[in-house]
């Protein structure tokens, strides 16, 4: 376990976004991984997509090395963030785009509030 423990950690350092998701930023896999892609793709953030289906050991490995039991998990320069509905919360109560300017991370400000104001 130390080595995909390592290995995932390896990935969440070497990248300022990271999903970890079922299947692809351009295929997700699932309709959670979907929404959080959807989220970050429509606000134009740079992000590095992890498809666990494609490796079992990142699969179960990554639930144990953030303790958080379900996928997609979104990690912003090296801290786990959270879930799909913690990704939804966050995106629809600006607290996302609070922390993206926090970690200087870029993305479209514009299309937050265009996500907030199709969904108020």
């Amino acid at each position: 376990m130390s080595d995909v423990k390592t290995e995932i950690q390896g990935i969440v350092d070497a990248s300022d976004v990271v999903l970890f998701m079922k299947g692809t930023k351009e295929m997700p896999q699932c309709g959670f991984s979907s929404r959080v892609a959807g989220v970050l793709n429509y606000m134009g953030v740079d992000y590095r997509d992890v498809n666990v289906l494609a490796d079992d050991a990142i699969r179960q490995g990554i639930k144990e090395f953030s303790d958080w039991p379900t996928i997609p998990q979104l990690y912003v320069k090296g801290e786990f963030v959270g879930g799909c509905d913690i990704i939804t919360e966050m995106t629809l109560s600006g607290e996302l785009d609070q922390l993206f300017d926090q970690k200087s991370v870029t993305y479209n400000k514009e299309a937050a509030e265009k996500i907030r104001e199709a969904n108020a």
